[in-house]
């Protein structure tokens, strides 16, 4: 057995995956499958933790369930809404403004695609591939931070930035794992495979792994 197993590798992942916490925008797919839903939530994630997402966008969709209710709210009211989210004041304008222009330029549809999900304010990759995912159902790669680092630590990729990541996994990645290889690599990312100290110990793939960066386990 070796770490370019993938089929191996992804049922190890799939195992820890569904033995912890989903992530919080998954979990938010789980019941409001729109993608306005994961496109707000996941605007709402950046830079803060999931529980605090979670939380946050629940209680902004209770008073915004759609773009032109979203709208019409004012900032400050938004903000009050996603609070305690990081960077919350810059967040409310942002969401308000990409309603504004979704409703406008979109006739109200969330864009289906790359290049017009990355001319909304604010949305990078990680964002735009996660609407195309779950709001979708399209097959992509989303990666965030965890997904950039365990693909590394694992000696899948050698990249210096999550996008050059996306690229470098859709080229050795079975197109079938694309949509679920973030959830699985979050969910390792925070419980396992952590940035610092990783338990090791812990890890069923810790005797073939190349910990490539590791200098200290448990």
């Amino acid at each position: 057995m070796t770490i370019n197993d993938y089929t191996y590798v992804m049922n190890i992942l799939k195992e820890a995956y569904y033995a912890n916490p989903a992530p919080s925008v998954t979990l938010i797919s789980q019941t409001e499958k729109t993608p306005y839903h994961i496109l707000i939530s996941t605007l709402i994630s950046l830079r803060t933790k999931d529980e605090v997402t979670l939380k946050a966008s629940r209680k902004l969709f209770e008073q915004a369930p759609d773009l032109k209710s979203l709208a019409a709210m004012e900032e400050k009211e938004i903000a009050q809404l996603i609070y305690p989210a990081g960077f919350y004041k810059v967040k409310a304008g942002r969401l308000k403004e990409i309603a504004n222009i979704i409703i406008h330029q979109y006739e109200q549809n969330i864009p289906d695609n790359m290049e017009d999900l990355l001319k909304l304010p604010g949305v990078g990759r990680k964002t735009a591939n996660l609407v195309l995912i779950l709001g979708y159902g399209q097959d992509s790669i989303c990666v965030d931070t965890h997904v950039h680092r365990v693909s590394n630590r694992m000696g899948w990729v050698k990249t210096k930035s999550p996008e050059e990541t996306e690229f470098a996994l859709k080229e050795i990645i079975p197109q079938q794992y694309w949509k679920s290889l973030n959830d699985y690599l979050v969910s390792y990312g925070q419980m396992v495979c952590k940035p610092l100290s990783p338990f090791c110990s812990q890890c069923k793939l810790e005797l073939f792994c190349p910990k490539i960066g590791v200098t200290k386990k448990r």
